[in-house]
Parts: C-alpha cells; sequence; structure tokens
C-alpha cells in the first residue's frame, strides 16, 4: 500500500501543470456524477442495508468531509487539539433556523452569515483560551461545545428541546430545484464548498498563514522565538475552521428543515475529530479519505444493528494500531518530498 502511494504521489510529481489540470477536471467530474451511479448494476453493492448509497452522499458522507477539512486546519495544520467542533457546526444551524423561519432571507443569503457568526465564535473562544495547550486547551473547547448545546437546549425562544422546524430549503437556483427527497442538488452544494475549502487550503499553505501554522505545529517555543505571532494565527486558523463548520451547519439545516440540540452532541465532535486522526493529520487528501470512510462504513454495517457501533469501533482500534499515522499520513509525503530532492 506504501509502495502503490508513494508511487502514485512520484507520478503527480512529474506530471506538468497541463496534465494535472487535466486530472483533477476529470476527477471532479466523476465525484459529481457520483449520485447516477445507482443507475448502473455495478454499484449496488455500494448501497447500504436499508437505502441505497445516493442516500448517505450528502449526509453523512459529505458533510464529515467538508467538516473534517475546517477542522484538519486546526488540528492538522496548527496542532490545537480541538473537542467542540461541533459547536460551529451547531451555530451554523441555529443561524439558517433562525433567519429561514423569522426573516425573508433565502438560504444563499445566510449562508454567509452562518459562516460569520461560527468565525466570531471561533474568535471569541480562541482569544482568551489559545494561549492554553494541550489537554488544557482540548478540556476548554470540550466545555464550549456543551455550553453552546446546553445553551440551545435551554432556551425557549429558539425552541429549547424540541429545536427549530420547518427550516426553508434553497430557492430554485440556474434551473436547479431543491428538495429533500432527491439529494442530488445538495451534493453538488456540498462539493462546491468543499472544493473551494481545498483551494482556499492550499493557497494558505503555500502563503505565510500556513508557514506559521506548520511553525506552531512542530514547535510553539521555537515559533516564538523565532518571531512568529503565534496567538495571531492560532485565531486565524480557529476562525476559518470554525466558518467551514458554520458553513456546514447551513446546509445541514435546509436539507434537514429542522434543528434540535440532540443534533450536535459531543460524539460528532468525536467523529470528526476520527476522520482527521483516521485519514493522516495535516494530508488534505488523507483527511478526505477518512471522512468518506468513517462516514460511509457504519452505514454500511447497518445490518447488524445495535453490534455495528462495536464492530466499528473494534475495526477502528484494530486499524489505528496497524497504522498509527493515519491512512495518507503526512510524513510520508514529506519524505517523499525530501527523498526526491536528495535524488536530484
Amino acid at each position: 500500500m506504501v509502495n502503490l502511494r508513494d508511487k502514485g504521489a512520484a507520478l503527480w510529481e512529474g506530471w506538468n501543470r497541463p496534465k494535472r489540470v487535466a486530472f483533477v477536471i476529470i476527477l471532479i467530474g466523476l465525484v459529481g456524477l457520483l449520485p447516477y451511479g445507482g443507475d448502473f448494476s455495478f454499484t449496488s453493492f455500494l448501497n447500504t442495508p436499508i437505502s441505497s448509497y445516493q442516500a448517505v452522499l450528502v449526509y453523512p458522507v459529505g458533510m464529515y468531509v467538508l467538516m473534517a477539512l475546517g477542522l484538519n486546519i486546526v488540528v492538522g495544520k496548527s496542532g490545537l487539539l480541538d473537542l467542540g467542533y461541533v459547536a460551529f457546526f451547531a451555530i451554523g444551524g441555529y443561524t439558517a433556523g433562525i433567519l429561514g423561519t423569522r426573516t425573508h432571507l433565502n438560504t444563499w443569503e445566510i449562508l454567509p452569515i452562518g459562516m460569520g457568526t461560527a468565525m466570531i465564535a471561533g474568535v471569541l473562544l480562541g482569544l482568551p483560551t489559545l494561549r492554553l495547550r494541550g489537554d488544557y486547551l482540548a478540556i476548554v473547547t470540550l466545555g464550549f461545545g456543551e455550553i453552546v448545546r446546553i445553551v440551545a437546549l435551554n432556551t425557549q425562544s429558539i425552541g429549547a428541546s424540541t429545536g427549530i422546524p420547518s427550516i426553508p430549503t434553497p430557492p430554485k437556483t440556474f434551473g436547479i430545484k431543491f428538495d429533500i427527497v432527491h439529494n442530488t442538488s445538495y451534493f453538488w452544494v456540498v462539493l462546491i464548498l468543499i472544493l473551494l475549502v481545498i483551494w482556499m487550503i492550499r493557497r494558505f499553505t503555500v502563503r505565510r498563514p500556513g508557514r506559521a501554522w506548520e511553525a506552531i505545529r512542530q514547535d510553539e517555543d521555537v515559533a516564538i522565538l523565532m518571531g512568529v505571532p503565534i496567538l495571531r494565527y492560532k485565531v486565524w486558523s480557529f476562525s476559518i475552521g470554525a466558518a467551514v463548520g458554520g458553513a456546514a451547519g447551513v446546509i445541514f439545516a435546509s436539507k434537514t428543515q429542522y434543528v434540535a440540540p440532540n443534533m450536535f452532541t459531543f460524539n460528532v465532535s468525536v467523529l470528526i475529530l476520527s476522520c482527521v486522526v483516521f485519514g493522516g493529520m495535516g494530508n488534505m487528501w488523507g483527511v478526505i479519505l477518512g471522512g468518506v470512510l468513517l462516514a460511509y462504513l457504519p452505514e454500511r454495517i447497518r445490518f447488524i444493528s445495535n453490534a455495528r457501533q462495536l464492530v466499528f469501533g473494534i475495526a477502528l482500534v484494530l486499524i489505528m494500531n496497524l497504522r498509527p499515522d493515519g491512512l495518507l499520513p503526512r510524513k510520508k509525503r514529506e519524505k517523499l518530498g525530501a527523498a526526491k530532492k536528495a535524488g536530484e
């Protein structure tokens, strides 16, 4: 597996720009056609025990990948352990619920507001807490996630435990109708958001914020000595990751047409963090792979009913023991690049 991955990376490095662009366009086109895959018999093995695989493309698969990419900015790029990422997902969802049912704004107008609200929450949380490190930071973020859920649970004006129903779906856009029966339109929206996040991460990685995040992840003390304003760049990573979580929350709320506190439990944060660790922290493609697998596999083994969580947990333990750095670890890619430079 390692040799195949390294050969694939070496092949990619050997391609010129037109070949890479053509490959990426073809790949995006194939992914965009996934909702239509059920029309072919050779895709039937992907169906889950209770529904076709298209039913899980948006949630949980698409949403998990989107949120895992956002959390990877915080955990994988900056090395900050965030156990309350579900809070930003909830803030986006409740923003869509409140504005969608009480104003005339549509989903596309609410989307930047939900992202901005989550980003502000990330800044407000980050400024006083990002001076902490390690376990202390993890405990504070965990507490923040629970605070958001408990506040929603006890606030009557936003539905308390019953939540907010009748959230409107997005309006018809470019001739595409959005409804909760067909996932195709929502899948394309989530795919576009994922592509935008990938583009953003790649741009940040090669610029000053990416280099600062790398320095913070490797050693905070050395980064401080080198003059890196670590608090500023920590808040950057926290707020950008929060905005991605907020965007996922808005789309999730518009698709389900309902949000409630029990949708945003600590378990969601753990699962998204598992996607990042399982795929390979810091490696964007590994995180995407981890998100797809950890979202799809529990649905695929649903036929074993209550035992599926036990089987899923055992599988995670075994795989993480066999590949402790994740399925596509970042270190392997760095070593490959170093080996290539040494060979030159």
